[in-house]
C-alpha cells in the first residue's frame, strides 16, 4: 500500500483539528505525520485529553499505578520473536528457579511491595505453559492445581488476604469461563491486543508465527468476552514490530469497537517496541519517537476523551516522557519501587519523585490510582454498577478516596477473601411485592425500563450494528421463493417422511420456511410423528416456579425480569421463604418446584446448594427442579469448583434435574446480539451434557423470533440432537423434552431499544413446534408448548402440530409476566385439562420426568 501523501496528511489533520470523527484512511494518514503537522497532530490529541480529564472531574491530573511485578512464571507456549521474558524449563533450571514462583515467593513480594507503598500486584505469566513443557505440568500437578490459571487464582487471593494489594492478573489469552472464574479474586485485568495484523501471526518469519496465542481474533475474543462479563481491562498496542501503518490503524479501531460495545476497556497501553539481544528480531530498529508520538496522538483522537491513554514511562527518555505527553498521554501505568519491568528488564522505571516533577512541569499532578481506573472504581462502589465482585470490592474501597483514585498516604492491609453480609439470610424486596402467600410473585414492573438501561446492555448502536448480520427476513433466508408442494417442498416432505430424525440441512430449512399447504402438511406430519411417538395423551406436571431473586447484572437485552439491588421492585427471598414455597406448593398437589433467578453479584457461593437443601430438608418428597447452565457457572465461579464437581454437590443437596434454559439460540453470534454477559454455546453445551453424563436429566429450551431467523432454528436443534446422541451413547436419559420458547416483546429491552422484532409469527410458532418433533424423532420424545406464552388457542393449535405436553401448573410464574405476556402466571388442573378436551384430547398428570404420579 502506497505511504500517505503529504496533501492526505493534511486533509486528515485539518479534520481532526476540527474534531470531526476520522475514519480509517484518515486514521492511517495522520499515523504518518512528521515536522509541523506531528505538532498539529499531537496538540490535537492533548486537547481531547484535556477535555476528558474535565469531563472526568479531575482537570489537569495525570495518574499511574504504584504497583509490584510479580512474574508467577516464565514458561510460555508462544514463541514471540521479540520477547526475552520467556525462559524455558532447561533456562529456569540452570539458574536454580522451578518453574513457577512458590506461593512464599510470591508473597514476600507481595509484602515487600505493600511495605513500599504499592497498591497492585501485577501477575506477569506466559501463556498456558502447561500445554507445551511437560515440567510445567508437572509443577502444577505436584502443588495439586489442574492449570497456570487456577493457581493464579489461589495466589490472588492469598494476596488479597495476606496484604492487601489488589491483584491485576495478566495470564494471556482467557476463554469466557476463564475470565468470569478469575473476576472474584481480581479487581482487573489485561491483554495486549498488540496488533490485529493476521500477516505478522500467519507468515513466518514475522514477529508472532508460531505463537498460538497471538492469533488476532482470538485475542479479540478475549476483549469482547472481558467486556460481555464487565471486568475492567487493560488492553493495548505495541506499535513497531512490522506491521504496516494501515494495519497500525486497524488495530487502534478495533480497539475502539470494542470499548464502545461493551465500555469495558479501562486503558489503551501504546507500547513501543524496543530491540532487545539475543532475540531474533535483535537486528530489527527500534520504532522512532516521531511514529511513536504520532501512533499515541491518533489512538487519542480514534478513542476520544473518555478513554485513558497509558505510555510506559521507562521505554523512552525523560526528554520523550516530556513529548508523550504533549502527544495525549493520560497515564504512566504501573511504575514500581520495588521490581523491575520484567518484560523490558533493561529499561529501568524512573523514580517517582522525577516522574512526578516531570508531569509538572507540564502542568500536571501526578496522581496514584489503584489497579482499577478510578472511573470504574466510583461506578462500582457508588453507583452499583458491576465491575467489582463483591469480594473483592471491599478490598477495594478500603484504598480508594471518593473520587475513585487512592487515598494519599494509605497502606495496604491485608483483609478477609469471603461472602458479603447479608445475602439469602433475610429477604430483600422492593417495591411491588406482595405476601408470601398469594398465588402470584410480583404486580409487575413499576417502570417499563430497569434504571441502568443506557448502560448495562452495552452499546445498543453496537447491537444494532450487529443484529443486521443475524436477522433475516424469510425470502433471504431461503434465498428463492417459497418452497410449496409442486416444487422443492415435495422432496423435503418425502424425506421428512421416510427419516425425520435425519433430513439433510437443505430439507430440513425448506420445512422450516414451509408456508401455505406445506406448511400444513409439515403440521399434520409432525403430529402424526407424535400419536406414533406418545399417543394422544396431553401430559402436564403440578409445580411451582419459585424465581427466589430478580437481581441480576448479566445485561441479557431481552429480559424484562432482571433488576438491579438498588430498583424499586429488586427481591431476594431467603431460604426459610423458599422453603415456605415448596411447602405450600406440596400441601396444594405439587411435586415438582422449578427454582431459577437472577446472577446476584453478591449470592453467597454455597447459596444454590443451600436453597436445595432447604426445599428438601423441608419437603423431602419435592422434586427439585433447578438452575440454569448460567447460575450452574455463577456457582462455579463462585464456588472455584469445577462444572463436574458443582453438580455432584447440588445433586448431594438433593437437586433432582436442570432446566435446559439460558440456551436461547446456540449461535454465538446471535446470543452475543441477545445479551452482553451470558455463557457461550459451548459452555451450555458443556453443562448439559456433564449433567447427563452424571445421570442428572435436564429439559431443553430455544427462545426464538427475535433476531434470529429460521437457519438458526435448524442449527439449534441439531446441535440439541448432537447432544443427545452422546447421552444416549453413555446409557443417560439427557434431555426429557424440548421446549420452544416464543420471544415475548412487549417489555424487553432490546425490543425497546428498537433492535429485535416483536416476537415469532403464527407461522414461526407453527414451523418451530412441528418441525421439532420432526427433527428430534428418536430422541427426545416429549414436545412442550407454553401456554403462558401462546395462551389457550395458541397451546392448541401446538398440540395439533407435534406437541404433547402442556408443561406445569405453575402457580406463579414471574420471568414471562414481567415481559409482557399476557397469558397468565397459574393454571389449574381443571384449566389444563379444559385446554386438551377443546381439541379432544386426554390430559394426565406426570411427574418431572415423565413417570406416572403415584
Amino acid at each position: 500500500m502506497a505511504a500517505p501523501t503529504p496533501q492526505q496528511v493534511r486533509r486528515a489533520l485539518a479534520r481532526a483539528e476540527r474534531g470531526a470523527a476520522l475514519d480509517l484512511d484518515e486514521a492511517t494518514a495522520l499515523l504518518a505525520a512528521t515536522g509541523d503537522d506531528l505538532t498539529r497532530l499531537t496538540a490535537a490529541a492533548a486537547k481531547v485529553r484535556d477535555a476528558g480529564l474535565v469531563a472526568a472531574g479531575r482537570p489537569g491530573v495525570l495518574t499511574y499505578s504504584p504497583k509490584v511485578f510479580i512474574p508467577v512464571t516464565r514458561l510460555c507456549r508462544d514463541k514471540c520473536h521479540y520477547c526475552t521474558f520467556v525462559e524455558t524449563p532447561k533456562q529456569a533450571a540452570r539458574d536454580g528457579r522451578s518453574p513457577y514462583l512458590s506461593p512464599d515467593e510470591i508473597l514476600a513480594i507481595a509484602r515487600d511491595g505493600a511495605a513500599l507503598g504499592c497498591l497492585e500486584a501485577l501477575f506477569t505469566l506466559g501463556d498456558r505453559p502447561e500445554d507445551r513443557w511437560p515440567e510445567a505440568r508437572a509443577w502444577l500437578d505436584e502443588q495439586g492445581y489442574d492449570s497456570t490459571l487456577a493457581y493464579i487464582r489461589a495466589m490472588a487471593v492469598r494476596v488479597l488476604e495476606e496484604t492487601g494489594l489488589l491483584p491485576h492478573l495478566n495470564p494471556g489469552v482467557m476463554s469466557w469461563e476463564e475470565l468470569n472464574r478469575l473476576k472474584p479474586v481480581s479487581p482487573s485485568m489485561g491483554m495486549m491486543l498488540e496488533t490485529t495484523s493476521r500477516r505478522l501471526y500467519e507468515t513466518k518469519g514475522e514477529a508472532h508465527h508460531g505463537s498460538p496465542d497471538k492469533d488476532p481474533d482470538v485475542r479479540l475474543r478475549v476483549l469482547d468476552d472481558a467486556g460481555r462479563l464487565s471486568v475492567p481491562f487493560t488492553t493495548g498496542l505495541l506499535v513497531g514490530i512490522g506491521e504496516t501503518l494501515a494495519e497500525r490503524a486497524e488495530t487502534i479501531f478495533a480497539l475502539r469497537r470494542t470499548s464502545r460495545a461493551f465500555g469495558a476497556v479501562q486503558e489503551i497501553i501504546v507500547q513501543n517496541f524496543r530491540a532487545k539481544p539475543d532475540t531474533a528480531m535483535r537486528h530489527v530498529d527500534d520504532l522512532g519517537l516521531d511514529d511513536y508520538r504520532a501512533a499515541i496522538a491518533v489512538t487519542r483522537l480514534v478513542l476520544g476523551p473518555k478513554a485513558r491513554v497509558q505510555a510506559p514511562p521507562n521505554l523512552v527518555d525523560l526528554t520523550g516522557c516530556r513529548l508523550l505527553l504533549a502527544a495525549g498521554v493520560d497515564d504512566w501505568g504501573g511504575v514500581s519501587p520495588l521490581t523491575p519491568d520484567h518484560v523490558n528488564p533493561e529499561r529501568p522505571w524512573p523514580s517517582l519523585d522525577r516522574l512526578r516533577e516531570l508531569t509538572a512541569e507540564c502542568g500536571f499532578e501526578l496522581r496514584a490510582r489503584l489497579t482499577v481506573h478510578p472511573e470504574y472504581v466510583v461506578g462500582a462502589l457508588q453507583r452499583g454498577e458491576p465491575w467489582l465482585d463483591p469480594r473483592v470490592a471491599g478490598h477495594v474501597a478500603a484504598l480508594a478516596g471518593d473520587d475513585g483514585l487512592a487515598l494519599p498516604g494509605i497502606r495496604p492491609t491485608g483483609l478477609p477473601w469471603q461472602e458479603p453480609d447479608g445475602g439469602f439470610a433475610e429477604s430483600s424486596r422492593g417495591h411491588g411485592r406482595t405476601d408470601l402467600h398469594t398465588a402470584i410473585d410480583t404486580e409487575g414492573r413499576t417502570d417499563d425500563r430497569r434504571s441502568d438501561f443506557a448502560s448495562v446492555y452495552g452499546d445498543w448502536d453496537a447491537v444494532r450494528e450487529a443484529a443486521g448480520s443475524t436477522s433475516a427476513p424469510l425470502v433471504e433466508v431461503r434465498g428463492a421463493p417459497a418452497p410449496s408442494l409442486e416444487t422443492t417442498g415435495a422432496q423435503a416432505l418425502r424425506a421428512a417422511e421416510k427419516n425425520p430424525g435425519n433430513l439433510s440441512d437443505e430439507h430440513a430449512l425448506t420445512l422450516m420456511t414451509a408456508e401455505g399447504d406445506l406448511l400444513r402438511e409439515v403440521v399434520r406430519l409432525a403430529d402424526d410423528l407424535r400419536r406414533d411417538t406418545v399417543g394422544d395423551e396431553v401430559t402436564y406436571v403440578v409445580n411451582r416456579n419459585i424465581n427466589f431473586t430478580n437481581v441480576c447484572y448479566v445485561g441479557c437485552r431481552f429480559c424484562a425480569f432482571a433488576q438491579r439491588k438498588t430498583d424499586a421492585d429488586a427481591y431476594s427471598l431467603s431460604y426459610a421463604e423458599v422453603a415456605d414455597r415448596a411447602q405450600e406448593a406440596w400441601d396444594l398437589g405439587a411435586t415438582e418446584v422449578c427454582m431459577q433467578g437472577g446472577i446476584d453479584p453478591e449470592l453467597p457461593a454455597t447459596a444454590y446448594f443451600d436453597l436445595v437443601a432447604a426445599v428438601k430438608q423441608r419437603v423431602p418428597e419435592m422434586h427439585v427442579h433447578a438452575f440454569s447452565p448460567m447460575e450452574v457457572v455463577n456457582g462455579t465461579a463462585r464456588t472455584g469448583l469445577s462444572i463436574e464437581d458443582f453438580l455432584i454437590k447440588a445433586r448431594e443437596a438433593g437437586l433432582g434435574s436442570l432446566p435446559g434454559t439460558a440456551a436461547e439460540i446456540l449461535d454465538d453470534e446471535v446470543r452475543w446480539v441477545l445479551t452482553k454477559g451470558k455463557l457461550p454455546a459451548r459452555t451450555w453445551i458443556e453443562i448439559v451434557s456433564t449433567a447427563h453424563r452424571l445421570g442428572i436429566p435436564t429439559t431443553s429450551t430455544m427462545m426464538y423470533g427475535h433476531v434470529d431467523n429460521p437457519r438458526h432454528w435448524v442449527n439449534h436443534l441439531r446441535v440439541l440432537s448432537k447432544v443427545q446422541d452422546q447421552a444416549r451413547e453413555n446409557n443417560s436419559t439427557g434431555f426429557t423434552e424440548f421446549v420452544p420458547l416464543p420471544f415475548v416483546h412487549t417489555s424487553s429491552p432490546i425490543y425497546l431499544a428498537g433492535v429485535a422484532r416483536p416476537g415469532p409469527t403464527l407461522r414461526d410458532n407453527l414451523a418451530v413446534h412441528a418441525m421439532a418433533r420432526i427433527l428430534l424423532h428418536g430422541r427426545i420424545s416429549n414436545i412442550q408448548t407454553s401456554w403462558v406464552k401462546l395462551g389457550v388457542d395458541g397451546t392448541r393449535a401446538m398440540l395439533q402440530a407435534g406437541c404433547n405436553d402442556l408443561g406445569g401448573t405453575l402457580m406463579e410464574e414471574t420471568i414471562s409476566r414481567m415481559a409482557g405476556s399476557e397469558h397468565g402466571s397459574a393454571k389449574t388442573v381443571q384449566e389444563l385439562t379444559e385446554i386438551g378436551a377443546g381439541i379432544g384430547r386426554p390430559v394426565r398428570e406426570r411427574t418431572t420426568t415423565y413417570g406416572e404420579v403415584v
